[in-house]
């Protein structure tokens, strides 16, 4: 099957996961959040939508391992692996707050090969494969043009486990803060990126994450024309916890205050 006949159902999937999300949120109520660990939270509706999209991918490429935030199917890495967050921004759809998506990747042992977030409120559906350009609800989308952090706006997140690391990253957060636009906290990782592959904030950085967070995100920012990278600069930002992904013109510089203000 050919990778853009695939990425194309990814996207018709994520829809449909996205209108169950959306039924529920509806009546949703706050008693019914589990706890996978301090502010980590979980509903029955992140449960159902992976079930959902596990078995809806399985019938696409059913010789690809998975990797879902939810444990619907054992991590099992392949050739092909699918890679799944079925609700990015739990903490926002349980609040009401609407900023949340999900996010499907397909990759292969050394790279993504295929992206689908679909932001649920919006009604967004940003896409992108190896070798196309990245769309928004099938128009091309790029990154932004500003050239220098001073026009820039740029996005953050905060981890549920700081590994101690919290004051170093305010100093980092305060730096950008006193020399861009500003910065903003949306909840939800897969969100953050696919607003840097638009245009609508030129840097995204944040640690502790998982893979399921970024993968589909990160080839999105690519294939837009912008740069991914971990907080040392270097490949390692699927597994590896950071990620730092700009309008490629700005990276240098954040990546200098990383080095300055953060302890890697």
């Amino acid at each position: 099957m050919e990778l853009q006949t695939i990425t194309r159902q990814m996207a018709e999937l994520a829809k449909e996961a996205g209108s169950f999300i959306r039924k529920e949120a509806r009546n949703f109520d706050i008693q019914q959040v589990e706890q996978k660990g301090f502010n980590d939270l979980v509903s029955y509706v992140d449960k159902g939508a992976e079930e959902f999209i596990v078995k809806g991918l399985g019938q696409i490429l059913p010789e690809a391992g998975f990797i879902t935030e939810e444990g619907t199917r054992a991590r099992d890495e392949r050739d092909l692996t699918w890679i799944v967050d079925p609700l990015d921004g739990t903490t926002n759809f349980v609040h009401g707050i609407p900023v949340y998506a999900v996010s499907i990747a397909l990759a292969s042992p050394s790279e993504i090969l295929a992206g689908v977030v679909y932001e649920i409120n919006l009604d967004e559906c940003f896409v992108a494969s190896k070798g196309s350009v990245s769309t928004l609800n099938g128009t091309p989308i790029q990154v932004s043009s500003p050239e220098n952090l001073a026009n820039s706006l740029l996005a953050t997140g905060f981890p549920y486990d700081d590994g101690g690391k919290t004051d170093n990253y305010l100093d980092l957060l305060k730096y950008f803060l006193k020399n861009s636009h500003g910065l903003r906290r949306l909840g939800s990782a897969a969100v953050d990126l696919c607003y840097v592959a638009c245009g609508r904030v030129e840097g995204y950085l944040e640690y502790n994450l998982q893979s399921y967070d970024v993968a589909a995100g990160t080839l999105i920012v690519q294939q837009a024309g912008g740069m991914v990278t971990d907080f040392k600069g270097g490949d390692n930002y699927v597994f590896g916890g950071q990620i730092l992904a700009s309008n490629k013109k700005i990276h240098e510089p954040l990546l200098d205050a990383v080095r300055t203000y953060f302890v890697l």
